[in-house]
Order: structure tokens, then C-alpha cells, then sequence
């Protein structure tokens, strides 16, 4: 049986891949693991105060449940609290949010487990269940293999009478959300005051709270896609598709753009002459604020293999260490926590603070930046100087098997050529995505026609070899 997890959780077409059954069955499985294995004593978080005190032995589960706008979360999320409070948890319901909040709130409830239904990025067809243990961080791979094997197993103890779970819903979590997200920006409250914002919401979980956030925080905000319209998330809008939010920013005459992905997790942004700025970018102007306030611990930023050349150059040229990990924000955060560092992330947008957060947090990321704006009173195309980006190409090859793209010989001698003839002034990366059947094919060089050009080659070997 293949994994049941991805990089990012469980995902797939809704009520085709990912079922109610599935989702029901996964819930008590998950309770019934995370029981077992018992609770860890109350204390902060990664900055984040765990509120909640009935911790021992023979305490209840609780559980945190979220979901983005898409239509499938709806009956997902049923089957979800069914499955958890069949297994004896109590559910505490947050409605749709983004997935970082319900990070938050599972470390400010001190609850054992976090539900969050969203695909991220991908389409609306598809669906998909996030789980986060206690302290509000994605479950390591031993818990996850632990759960699919409970799965496969004997059915799920059924508790009765007065042992079954319990439900609510609690809205104040995700106040408590927005005011700790205000706390953490450059200047205090206000400190957007004079900057006219766009923000592209998705259609996604922060089409009512990144708008929410940026006004209290003074900014004067155009929404983009922020209906909350599940079933065109991610539709032509959002972090993957940023057209629509440049065109917007110079129409409006605006100082940025801000973009999430569906769930808000992610943040890209663009400035005010409709130039994309990367996670790399966002990455390198907050390392630099960091560093500059003493607050970048061990002088240290964390990456994945994805990110530029030009931001490696840019951390050396400014005296910053860098660590890169595997693509997944799950493994950047790993490395930052058994590092105890402060800042990594993905080019991708995903950005993680871990001072204020345990998982990567779009509306977060979006406050540093344009804090930093404010505080600088610099416009973000300077503040993205702080790295010069090599020409990069990513091609998405699909309808082939990915499964073999890590065992063909054929793939490795023809990544070997194309490393010799980049001679180091470049670089090659091919690898099998987590979330989607496709094998991604990146290239960085000199020049883009070069990059182009190698990045085009190496795409057909991948199709012709993993026919």
C-alpha cells in the first residue's frame, strides 16, 4: 500500500481520492495514536502561551478543527468530527480559517491534535487533511506511519454513554489569532499607517482575515478574490497565479501586493511596479531585519533545496549561515527547531517565524514585510535588492511515473551532463513532487536562455525514461 501521506498531509480529488470514510476512519485513528502515546505537559510554544491545564493520563483529547472555503470541506469536516468524536476527543470547531491559525490555536488551548481541511495551493477538485500535534506542529513521520498502520488495523475502539466526544464551536480563537498576529508587528499597532495594500486572498480561507488584519494594522486595503468563493479557490488568483494582483497594484497606485495560496500559508508579493518578490527575496530582506535587530538567532537562516543561488550569495556576502533541507516547509521547521533557529522557509512563500509561530503563516509573513517597509521607509523593490536572483527554471513534467524518478540511470547520467556543463556556475535539480503526480525538472544558470535550454532537454529525458 502506498503511503497515505504526502509532504503536506493527506491529499486528493475530493469524494474520489479522499472519502468520507477515509476521513472519518483517519480522525480516530489519529485521536486513538495520539492518545496512546500520551500528552505532554502545558508550557509555551514557540512563543505561542498554551492556555489550557487539564493535562494528565486520563484527560479527554481535545481536538482543533478547521477548513478552508472549498465546497468538499464541508462534508469532510463532518466526517472529521465524526471520526474524532467517535474515538472519545472533544472538537473544538474554529470554522474557516487560515491553516495557521489552527496551529495557533491548538498551542494556545494546549489541545493534542489539529485538523485543518485544505489542499493549499491546488485546484478545488481537490481536498486535503493536515494534522498537527500538540504546541501546533505538523506530526513527524513516525506518527504519521503510526496512524496508517492503526488504520490498517482493528477497528477503532468505540467509548460510549458519557465517554463519547463532545463538539462546539468557538470563534474567540480566532480573535485571540488576529491579535497575536498584530503583536508582532515592526512598530506596534498602526504601524502601517500611509501604505495602500492589495491583498489576493485565493477565494481562500483569508478572504475575510488578511483584508481584517492589514486595516487594523492601518494599512488602506484593496481585497483581490476575497469572496470566500470555494469553488474558484485558487482559480487564475492567488500565490500561484499572481497576473491579476500585479495588474491591480499599478492600477491602484498601490505600494504592494500581498498573495496567499488557498490556505494562507503561503505569502508572495509584488511591488509597487508589478515585479513578483519571491519567498527567496522575502526570505533574504527578513534575514537581514532579523540579523540587524540581533534577533536572527545563531546568525542563521534555514532553506530547501529549491532556493536561488542568489539568495546563498546574498546570505554570504551579509555574514549569514545558511542550512538547506529537503523541499517541504515540515523539514525546514524540523531543521529550525533541532537548530534553534529563527527564520527559514521556501521560495514557494512559505516562511516560517519561529518565534511567533509553529508552521508557516502567510498573514504573519505579510506583516514583516511590509513592517519592514514602514520602518525603513523604504519601497519593497529596494528592500528586494537584498538578493540579485540567478535565472531559474522550474518544468513540471507530467504523465510519467515519479515513483522512479530517484532509481533511473538514465536521469542520472543526464543530470551529471548537465552539471558539467553548467561547471558550477549553475546548478540542477530533479525531483518527484509530494503533493502531485509530476516530477519536477529546475535549473539555474548564467543566463535564462542557458537555463531554459538545459531545463528543456533534461524534461524530455524525463519523459521519454519514466514513460
Amino acid at each position: 500500500m502506498a503511503r497515505l501521506f504526502g509532504t503536506d498531509g493527506v491529499r486528493g480529488v475530493a469524494n474520489a481520492d479522499l472519502t468520507a470514510e477515509l476521513a472519518l476512519a483517519l480522525a480516530s485513528a489519529a485521536v486513538e495514536e495520539v492518545a496512546d502515546r500520551g500528552t505532554p505537559p502545558p508550557g509555551p510554544v514557540d512563543g505561542v502561551p498554551v492556555a489550557r491545564s487539564a493535562h494528565g493520563t486520563d484527560h479527554r483529547p481535545l481536538v482543533v478543527v478547521g477548513r478552508d472555503t472549498r465546497p468538499s470541506g464541508e462534508f469532510l469536516e463532518a466526517a472529521v468530527v465524526a471520526g474524532l468524536a467517535r474515538a472519545g476527543a472533544d472538537v473544538t470547531r474554529i470554522g474557516v480559517v487560515p491553516t495557521p491559525a489552527v496551529s495557533y490555536a491548538v498551542a494556545a488551548t494546549g489541545a493534542d491534535l489539529g485538523v485543518m481541511l485544505s489542499a493549499s495551493h491546488n485546484p478545488m477538485p481537490d481536498n486535503g487533511i493536515k494534522l498537527f500535534a500538540a504546541g501546533g506542529l505538523k506530526l513527524p513521520d513516525d506518527v504519521e506511519d503510526a496512524i496508517e498502520r492503526r488504520m490498517a488495523g482493528p477497528a477503532a475502539r468505540r467509548p460510549v454513554a458519557a465517554a463519547v466526544g463532545r463538539v462546539r464551536d468557538d470563534s474567540t480563537l480566532v480573535d485571540g489569532y488576529v491579535d497575536h498576529l498584530l503583536a508582532t508587528l515592526p512598530g506596534g499597532p498602526g504601524g502601517l499607517r500611509g501604505l495602500r495594500i492589495v491583498v489576493d486572498c485565493a477565494q481562500g480561507a483569508a478572504s475575510d482575515l488578511a483584508p481584517r488584519v492589514l486595516r487594523a494594522a492601518g494599512a488602506d486595503v484593496i481585497a483581490l478574490h476575497a469572496d470566500g468563493d470555494g469553488l474558484r479557490i485558487n482559480d487564475r488568483s492567488g500565490a500561484t497565479h499572481l497576473d491579476s494582483l500585479r495588474d491591480a497594484v499599478v492600477a491602484h497606485g498601490a505600494d504592494a501586493g500581498i498573495a496567499h495560496d488557498g490556505d494562507a500559508d503561503r505569502c508572495l508579493a509584488v511591488d509597487s511596479a508589478g515585479e513578483i518578490v519571491d519567498g527567496d527575496q522575502i526570505l533574504a530582506l527578513c534575514a537581514l531585519a532579523l540579523a540587524e535587530r540581533g534577533e536572527l538567532e545563531r546568525g542563521t537562516v534555514v532553506v530547501t533545496v529549491m532556493s536561488n543561488l542568489g539568495f546563498h550569495h546574498a546570505m554570504r556576502d551579509a555574514g549569514i549561515d545558511v542550512v538547506t533541507t529537503p523541499v517541504g516547509d515540515r523539514y525546514v521547521l524540523e531543521a529550525m527547531r533541532s537548530g534553534a533557529y529563527s527564520l527559514g522557509g521556501e521560495q514557494s512563500g512559505h516562511v516560517v517565524f519561529l518565534r511567533h509561530a509553529g508552521t508557516g503563516d502567510g498573514l504573519l509573513t505579510a506583516l514583516q514585510i511590509l513592517g519592514r517597509m514602514a520602518e525603513t521607509s523604504q519601497p519593497l523593490h529596494e528592500l528586494a535588492k537584498a538578493m540579485t536572483r540567478l535565472p531559474q527554471v522550474l518544468v513540471n513534467v507530467r504523465g510519467v511515473d515519479r515513483a522512479r524518478a530517484e532509481t533511473s540511470d538514465e536521469l542520472r547520467a543526464a543530470v551529471a551532463d548537465a552539471e558539467a556543463e553548467l561547471a558550477g556556475a549553475g546548478r540542477v535539480l530533479l525531483r518527484p513532487s509530494g503533493t502531485e503526480p509530476l516530477v519536477r525538472v529546475m535549473v539555474e544558470a548564467p543566463t535564462d536562455e542557458l537555463a531554459r535550454d538545459v531545463a528543456g532537454r533534461l524534461a524530455d529525458v524525463v519523459q521519454r525514461a519514466l514513460r
